[in-house]
C-alpha cells in the first residue's frame, strides 16, 4: 500500500545532513533560495552524495526567472545531467515551457531520455501552465515520474483545490507532489484532501536558508 513520504529541498550541505538525520525520505539539492532554486555546484553535490544514504535528487535549472530557455541554457542543462549522473544521484528535477506557457515536449523529452534510467520530476514550472489537463498529459507523455506543484497557487493552501483536481486527473499515472509553503502547520489539511503521496518542503522556519530539524520531525509526525 502506498504511503506518505517526505522530500526536503536543501539549499546547502548542512540542510542535507539535517534532512537525513531528522527522518526525510529524500532530498532535492539546489542552491540560491532567493531565485527559487537553481542547479547546485558540483563540489556541493559531491559532498552531499558522499554523506547521504537517503535518495538525492538534483534540480537542473541554470538560472532564476522564467522557464523558457535559450539554446545555451539547454546545452548547459544537458551537460549538468550528464555530469550529475556520474556522481550517482538518484533523480533530476527540471521543467521547460514554451513562451505560450505550454510544456516544451521536445526539450523535456530529450532531458528525460538523457537522464534515463533515473527518475525525473517536473518542477513548479507546472504552476505557470495555462491548461492543467493539457499540461498534465504533456508532462506524462514526456516520461516524468512526478510533478512538483503548489496547485498553481502562491502556496499549497491556496492551491489545494487544483492539487485535488490534478491528482484525480493523474489517476496514478504520475505522482503529484505538493510543495510550496508546505509546513507542519498545514500538512494535515493536505493529507485530508489528497491520497498518499510525497510531500515537499524546505522546512525553513526562519530567515536562513537552512532546514529546521524540529520542523522536519513535525512534518514526519503527520505522515
Amino acid at each position: 500500500m502506498k504511503k506518505n513520504q517526505l522530500e526536503i529541498a536543501c539549499f546547502n550541505f548542512e540542510s542535507a545532513i539535517i534532512a537525513q538525520e531528522s527522518g526525510a525520505d529524500r532530498i532535492e539539492l539546489c542552491e540560491n533560495m532567493q531565485l527559487g532554486g537553481t542547479t547546485p555546484n558540483a563540489v556541493l553535490a559531491v559532498r552531499v552524495r558522499e554523506k547521504l544514504s537517503i535518495k538525492m535528487h538534483v534540480i537542473i535549472r541554470p538560472r532564476g526567472g522564467d522557464f523558457v530557455y535559450s539554446d545555451e541554457d539547454f546545452v548547459e542543462m544537458k551537460q549538468d545531467i550528464k555530469h550529475f549522473k556520474k556522481l550517482g544521484v538518484d533523480g533530476f528535477v527540471f521543467g521547460i515551457l514554451n513562451s505560450d506557457k505550454s510544456v516544451n515536449k521536445k526539450q523535456n523529452q530529450e532531458l528525460v531520455s538523457l537522464a534515463s534510467p533515473l527518475s525525473c520530476t517536473f518542477h513548479r514550472a507546472f504552476d505557470e501552465v495555462k491548461e492543467i489537463e493539457t499540461g498534465l498529459e504533456d508532462v506524462i507523455d514526456c516520461g516524468f515520474k512526478t510533478i512538483l506543484t503548489s496547485g498553481r497557487g502562491k502556496n499549497v493552501e491556496e492551491g489545494i483545490t487544483d492539487l485535488e483536481l490534478i491528482q484525480k486527473l493523474a489517476q496514478d499515472r504520475i505522482e503529484i507532489m505538493p510543495g510550496g509553503g508546505l509546513r507542519s502547520s498545514n500538512i494535515k489539511l493536505l493529507q485530508e484532501k489528497l491520497t498518499p503521496t510525497f510531500f515537499h518542503s524546505s522546512a525553513i522556519t526562519d530567515n536562513t536558508e537552512t532546514a529546521n530539524p524540529e520542523e522536519i520531525k513535525e512534518l514526519r509526525n503527520f505522515l
